[in-house]
């Protein structure tokens, strides 16, 4: 590092102010508080004496999203050969989800940071650091056969209108990698939904069936897997969304490091949690009957409870407010799988919905605590 560091500095002055590459400063400071910590202080606004900054931030988040990452990968392989009836060993099935999914991200980090960069030298204002975590998000969420222009299309979609038109990182009020998958879900839809996209070549390769169990719960089918397979993750679907088991080793991490807000992850499991239980009550189809700790394991739920809810910038921030925002995000989940066959998932509507109306939740939470001191300050002004 001692090395990289050296060089960083023999050539910083000719990105500073005078410098010949004085344009690209931008994209030179990017790249050196990517790898350092910033040599400055804030000279404006609040002030948080605190040894992280934002990049180390988003890094955390990205450590936390390893583990469902090697397993996404191992999946994708194990999906594939399984479902053909072909035994492989480990390595076998890592190296072809590698071959899948890497080429996913390459495009992703590529044309995301491309476009940050491109903004950050127009705009001339420093990288901005978010899409680190979206980068990855974004391949994590989407079907392994996503043809890779339209992944490209989404991301731009994602970086350029989500984020850039509202003045880039900390300003866009949506999820950027929900936006993403929203944008590809209803401009491609054929590839974003059905039974061959969520296993890997299951459109060209015969008896390959890539059916999740929430899209067999919404056309009335049994579903055919154990709970082990569900918390393991031995199932269908986006390569991120699948196991359980890793996705709570990510939210660990995530709480025991101070990233993410508990509220709004329990609050989402017991908003998921009651409006599950009350339809297995009334229980009139098979989705309704499908129980409702197991609604909290399959599909986009726990993931996107733990990496996309809880999102600092898109979520609410007062403390009531989270608590609201995360079990209305439960309950709105599990009501657009009850009642939307075309859509059985339901988590990303829900948090894109709540994005909206976050700083509506916190504006009435704040003049809510407001009008409660006002109240407590005219008694004693009567007293």
């Amino acid at each position: 590092m001692q090395f990289l560091n050296n060089l960083m500095e023999k050539y910083r002055p000719h990105f500073q102010k005078g410098g010949k590459f004085e344009k690209y400063g931008p994209a030179f400071s990017g790249i050196d508080t990517f790898l350092f910590v910033p040599k400055h202080t804030t000279k404006r606004g609040a002030h948080i004496r605190d040894g992280i900054d934002l990049k180390r931030v988003m890094i955390v988040v990205v450590f936390a999203l390893i583990p469902v990452t090697l397993f996404g990968i191992w999946n994708v392989g194990y999906q594939h050969f399984s479902q053909l009836g072909v035994e492989k060993g480990f390595w076998e099935l890592f190296g072809y989800g590698a071959i899948r999914f890497l080429p996913m991200v390459v495009v992703s980090y590529v044309v995301g940071l491309g476009i940050e960069f491109a903004y950050a030298i127009i705009r001339g204002h420093a990288v901005n650091e978010g899409y680190l975590v979206s980068g990855l998000l974004i391949p994590l969420i989407m079907p392994i056969d996503l043809p890779l222009p339209m992944l490209a299309i989404s991301v731009v979609f994602a970086v350029v209108i989500g984020k850039e038109a509202f003045g880039g990182t900390g300003m866009n009020i949506l999820n950027p990698a929900l936006l993403a998958r929203a944008f590809a879900f209803f401009s491609y839809a054929g590839s974003m939904s059905g039974d061959a996209v969520w296993v890997a070549d299951s459109k060209i390769t015969d008896g390959v069936s890539g059916e999740t169990i929430l899209g067999a719960l919404a056309q009335g089918k049994e579903v055919g897997y154990s709970v082990i397979d569900m918390f393991i993750g031995y199932i269908p679907g986006s390569v991120g969304e699948t196991s359980v088991l890793m996705i709570l080793i990510g939210a660990a991490f995530l709480l025991f490091t101070g990233i993410a807000s508990w509220r709004i992850m329990l609050s989402t499991i017991i908003g998921g949690a009651i409006t599950a239980f009350l339809f297995n009550l009334w229980g009139i189809n098979t989705i309704m009957n499908f129980p409702w700790w197991q609604h909290l394991m399959v599909g986009g739920f726990l993931f996107g409870t733990v990496f996309m809810a809880t999102d600092p910038v898109t979520a609410a921030q007062t403390t009531k407010g989270k608590w609201i925002y995360g079990f209305l995000i439960g309950v709105l989940a599990i009501l657009v799988r009850v009642f939307n066959g075309a859509y059985p998932e339901g988590m990303m509507m829900a948090i894109l919905l709540m994005n909206v109306f976050a700083p509506l939740i916190d504006h009435y939470v704040i003049e809510g605590n407001i009008n409660q001191r006002l109240k407590r300050a005219k008694k004693i002004v009567t007293a």
